[in-house]
């Protein structure tokens, strides 16, 4: 997932489509807005964010898909003659938590990857609202990936040492108003309360009611822990591996 204002979308077209290029056809590009305090310590305005939004994902479909872009908003303005279509289409996810970006994900892009998400969030706001705005605009059931810190451990000393870890790197989560907002809707007290955290059994299950929840795909960040880092993540990427077989 990128920061779509620090990258022209020109730019971001160019290289997303080298990428999908050198990779095969493999390339998912996901976009979304940052933060106010993330923007603004880089001298970036974060007014009207959505409104900028939706200018930005309608120029770079165009782009990514080869069309002739003529367009002139508010925020962006672009002229652009027709370029080299992709050989596969490169699916372009947006970054989308609150009701109107939500609106927008669902009308402009393919989908939406969350954060700090949990079941009940996915499905009693973000599944319902991208859903019907894809399908008030005519396209297909949007692709909904659930990011979800995880770490699986063995025994009760991992466990506290995954938990450690996990409020330590999440702490930060909670001063922005947008991760605020859905911790507050999941009803937990902490966002390290939203990682998936235990024995293989146990994150099976807690991924699982991500997807009972609604989201098509999970994006699963490997959580470090202990004294012995490196070996805490083998762990958890390899249990995650065989879950997907």
């Amino acid at each position: 997932m990128l920061q779509a204002f620090t990258r022209h979308p020109v730019a971001l077209a160019q290289q997303a489509l080298t990428v999908q290029l050198a990779t095969s056809g493999r390339l998912a590009l996901g976009v979304g807005p940052s933060h106010a305090t993330g923007m603004e310590r880089l001298g970036i305005s974060y007014e009207r964010p959505a409104s900028r939004m939706a200018e930005y994902l309608r120029v770079l479909r165009g782009l990514l898909d080869g069309d002739p872009v003529d367009f002139q908003g508010e925020h962006y303005v672009v002229r652009v003659p027709p370029g080299l279509r992709p050989t596969r289409r490169i699916p372009l996810l947006t970054s989308a938590l609150a009701p109107r970006m939500l609106a927008i994900a669902g009308e402009l892009s393919d989908g939406t990857a969350t954060w700090l998400a949990g079941p009940r969030t996915l499905a009693e706001r973000i599944v319902p609202a991208i859903t019907a705005a894809a399908g008030a605009s005519g396209r297909p059931a949007p692709r909904i990936l659930a990011g979800v810190g995880v770490a699986v451990t063995e025994g009760a000393g991992q466990a506290a040492a995954a938990r450690e870890a996990v409020s330590g790197n999440f702490t930060r989560y909670a001063a922005l108003p947008a991760y605020a907002r859905v911790i507050d809707a999941e009803g937990l007290g902490s966002p390290a309360d939203l990682a998936v955290i235990g024995p293989e059994a146990e994150v099976r299950a807690g991924l699982e009611r991500l997807l009972d929840a609604g989201a098509t795909e999970i994006l699963a960040a490997a959580i470090p822990y202990g004294d012995d880092a490196a070996g805490s993540l083998d762990r958890t990427e390899e249990a995650l591996a065989g879950m997907l077989g």
